[in-house]
């Protein structure tokens, strides 16, 4: 369960004659050339990576696991700090055998980029992850790792499907084939395939040998992720033993946390770019933007790294910075990514090179966004919302607007919703949530301005794209999908905004829209 869909280089890979370095100075990825690969202007770990020792298993190794918890695993490694919390990487799916033989190949090592707008490159070597393992090659030996009393932690990326919840009701998917054989798998003392199965076996096996349990720490990006990995693994593990359950709800921890930095996938491009520039050999680099945060509930069950040394916010409560990222980044996203295609752009820095998107965007952050959002200790408010204006407009990340449209029906109820039902009541102005709210309509009738069809990427696609084709007989079609907007088609201080939008984005197009939503002129 990773959330990566690069793949690795094979017989194909690039040889860098065209830059500095020829194809007889490539330099493979390993420990012993180390020394040489910082000759080469790449930083490579200063610390003795055979004096470390695990103390952490990550299940679902991929681009953002390396750019984020792992990258700050190598910085508190090589100030001295957290030598007995080396990583060790886990994965259990089919497609998790690349990740095992890329970093098996090259002691574990790998390559993190960053991209700075500017088009220059932050080059180093990360070495925090010391092992990997592939369930189905070992299970037992997984099992074992996991048990050790050395393993404090078990986090994860294994994306928002992972956590096997129906998307409908919330509970947990018990009738999973895949859940189902592990069940009956526990229960017969036979070893397991799933995450599930191996951290609740694994916590069993703790409880029997009265070991401290570890701490299960989600990384994923998904609201109250913490909270939603206590609901699903306490479900599954009730099914298999209800007393096991029961010990888990009291004692294991579940921090719930923020994480932010776009990891795009692993590009041909970026390998090309990596052999031309230092002529090093990386299976599987990884590329991310500049930015990073992390903001982390201080909820440990057997102790934790010093992760603020490493620029991690460490605090009791996570769900004011949450908001923060939800009602700021991911619904400024929503509303860049419908208006964006629209008006005719593939790729997010493309949508911001125009002003007046770029300007409608801010003025969504400053009047509506904010107001939404709770007391932040600790965080410049404003110099956050620049700093989200500067990473939609790096033209080095090439984010697609389709991407960032994707799964609408899942992320504008939980992102953008919450903000005009907050505003609704404190009066707050909705006047540019309710026109994003209308670009989705827009976009989900499925054409662009000039008539080009947009594929659409949504769980419940055929009933929006229908619902949006009636909007010329009722224009608050689309919005009297209760599931989405609750009771907003009900409401006149949405309603009358957003038809003013609608009608606009019907009649003068997204970029005439945007405009006069910039200038606050009337629709």
């Amino acid at each position: 369960m990773t959330n990566s869909t690069d793949a690795s280089y094979g017989e194909d890979a690039p040889h860098g004659e065209d830059g500095p370095y020829g194809k007889h100075d490539l330099l493979p990825l390993n420990e012993a050339n180390l020394s040489r690969i910082a000759d080469r202007g790449v930083a490579v770990p200063g610390y003795d990576r055979h004096t470390v020792t695990p103390g952490i298993v990550h299940f679902g190794v991929g681009g953002f696991h390396r750019a984020h918890m792992a990258m700050v695993m190598d910085d508190l490694l090589s100030t001295g700090v957290a030598g007995d919390w080396g990583i060790v990487g886990a994965g259990v799916l089919p497609h998790d055998v690349g990740m095992r033989d890329a970093l098996a190949g090259q002691d574990h090592l790998y390559s993190l980029t960053l991209k700075h707008p500017d088009g220059t490159r932050e080059r180093r070597v990360v070495g925090s992850i010391i092992d990997y393992r592939y369930g189905p090659d070992d299970p037992q030996g997984l099992i074992n790792l996991l048990g050790d009393p050395r393993i404090r932690i078990v986090s994860l990326t294994v994306t928002e499907g992972g956590y096997n919840v129906n998307p409908v009701t919330g509970d947990f998917i018990s009738d999973d084939a895949a859940i189902v054989a592990d069940v009956a798998a526990l229960a017969a003392g036979s070893l397991p395939s799933t995450v599930f199965g191996y951290v609740v076996a694994a916590l069993r096996r703790r409880r029997a040998a009265s070991t401290a349990p570890f701490t299960v720490q989600s990384c994923d990006n998904i609201s109250e992720n913490g909270t939603v990995a206590k609901r699903m693994f306490g479900a599954f593990a009730r099914l298999v033993d209800p007393e096991l359950a029961g010990w888990i709800e009291e004692n294991v921890s579940f921090p719930n946390a923020m994480v932010d930095r776009i990891t795009p996938a692993t590009a041909d491009e970026d390998r090309v770019e990596l052999h031309r520039e230092t002529g090093l050999e990386d299976a599987w680099p990884v590329v991310a933007e500049p930015f990073f945060q992390w903001v982390l509930e201080d909820s440990f069950a057997s102790g934790r790294p010093p992760y603020e040394q490493a620029g991690v916010q460490v605090v009791d409560d996570v769900r004011p910075y949450e908001h923060m990222k939800l009602r700021l980044l991911n619904s400024g996203h929503q509303g860049l990514a419908y208006f964006g295609l629209l008006a005719g752009y593939t790729f997010a820095h493309e949508a911001m090179g125009n002003p007046d998107i770029a300007s409608y965007l801010r003025r969504y952050m400053d009047e509506e966004g904010t107001p939404s959002l709770e007391p932040l200790p600790g965080i410049d408010l404003d110099g956050y919302k620049d700093s989200l204006i500067e990473r939609f407009s790096n033209p080095e990340i090439r984010d697609t607007l389709a991407r960032l449209g994707a799964e609408s029906s899942d992320r504008i109820p939980k992102w953008l919703v919450p903000v005009i039902v907050d505003n609704l009541r404190s009066g707050a102005p909705v006047e540019v949530a309710a026109a994003i709210c209308a670009s989705w309509a827009r976009y989900a009738e499925g054409t662009d301005e000039q008539g080009g069809a947009f594929t659409i990427v949504d769980r419940s696609a055929d009933q929006l794209r229908a619902i949006a084709g009636s909007q010329a007989q009722d224009p608050l079609a689309f919005v009297r999908q209760d599931r989405f907007f609750g009771t907003l088609a009900d409401d006149a201080d949405f309603t009358d905004p957003y038809l003013a939008a609608l009608a606009s984005l019907h009649e003068r197009g997204a970029a005439e829209t945007a405009r006069r939503l910039a200038a606050h002129e009337e629709l």
